[in-house]
């Protein structure tokens, strides 16, 4: 049975634009489950927020005048146990792309989404989820150019799990949800938790998207 009280994602908006800011809190706190408990104006500020509010997602601008996204997203996951963060910005370019999610943010989306989808992606990526869908993963792995050191690398990392953790990473970085892994798979949703959990240890990454982008370094997808 669905948790009929599910526990309030608490968010902080992080922009040095005040309207900007402004909207994304008043859109926000009109949705069920959402709570924004801090807005930010620079990335500077964003661990003592985390700190004071305990928060489960970091909605974040990429240019910021002290300190920029990207340096702000690769800190936070540097922290013991940190907030999911998507980069919210006008700027859609594949570099833009391919440094948030190597700093380590959940996912990318621009600033004209439509209300419903930024929403959505908030409640996805505080449940675990990964928020770009497959064929906008498969279309940023294609732009991403590696050489043959990054490739030895990845797949001398892989090689450190087990044959049934790197199904996992595999579908992971497919774009699969867990439900989808675990269906495919023949195993619990629980269960492709756990192999996530290992994956990241031994990888010694923050999140899936990380885990995505491996594989493609590994020539995997």
């Amino acid at each position: 049975m669905a948790d009929l009280n599910p526990p309030v994602v608490r968010v902080i908006v992080v922009d040095d634009d005040p309207l900007v800011r402004t909207a994304l809190t008043m859109m926000l706190d009109g949705a069920p489950g959402i709570s924004v408990v801090g807005t930010l104006a620079d990335g500077d500020e964003v661990p003592g927020a985390v700190d004071r509010h305990g928060v489960d997602v970091a909605l974040m601008d990429i240019r910021m005048p002290r300190v920029n996204g990207i340096l702000a997203t690769r800190r936070l996951r540097a922290r013991h146990n940190p907030p999911e963060v998507i980069m919210l910005t006008t700027f859609d370019t594949d570099d833009h792309v391919v440094r948030a999610l190597r700093a380590g943010a959940s996912g990318f989306l621009l600033k004209d989404t439509p209300p419903e989808r930024i929403v959505d992606a908030i409640r996805k990526v505080a449940a675990g989820e990964p928020i770009l869908s497959p064929a906008v993963t498969r279309r940023l792995m294609e732009r991403i150019t590696t050489g043959a050191d990054a490739y030895e690398r990845a797949r001398s990392a892989l090689a450190t799990l087990s044959p049934r953790e790197r199904e996992v990473a595999l579908a992971v970085a497919q774009g699969r949800t867990n439900a989808e892994i675990a269906s495919s798979l023949a195993m619990s949703v629980a269960t492709v938790k756990a192999h996530l959990t290992h994956i990241l240890t031994k990888l010694d990454l923050g999140n899936r998207t990380q885990v995505a982008m491996l594989a493609h370094d590994a020539g995997l997808i």
